[in-house]
């Protein structure tokens, strides 16, 4: 079965879409997530605007804390995925912020 068509992975991502500002947001995510998956995430978002910037693993690492391993595979979905990292930097004006 193909993850896409999963009915409850669609109810989350339209649960997601009905969250109308950060603080709806992250009550919702601090329910459905423990604090570490939140500030992992929040982590994976901040390597992919860095490396979007052109910072190197180094600099990804000692601004994150995250493994190398991490930041590449943050790297390889930046430039081999789907495109949703580059979609909300660029939504959020985020990826030419220095």
């Amino acid at each position: 079965m193909d993850w896409r068509d999963d009915q409850d992975l669609k109810q989350f991502l339209k649960a997601v879409l009905t969250l109308e500002n950060e603080q709806e947001a992250l009550r919702f995510f601090q329910d459905v997530c423990t604090i570490k998956e939140l500030t992992d995430m929040a982590k994976r978002l901040e390597a992919a605007r860095m490396l979007a910037q052109g910072k190197n693993y180094r600099e990804v690492t000692q601004a994150t804390g995250m493994s190398t391993a991490t930041i590449s595979r943050v790297n390889r979905c930046l430039v081999y995925g789907e495109g949703g990292y580059r979609d909300a930097l660029k939504k959020m004006g985020a990826a030419d912020e220095a």
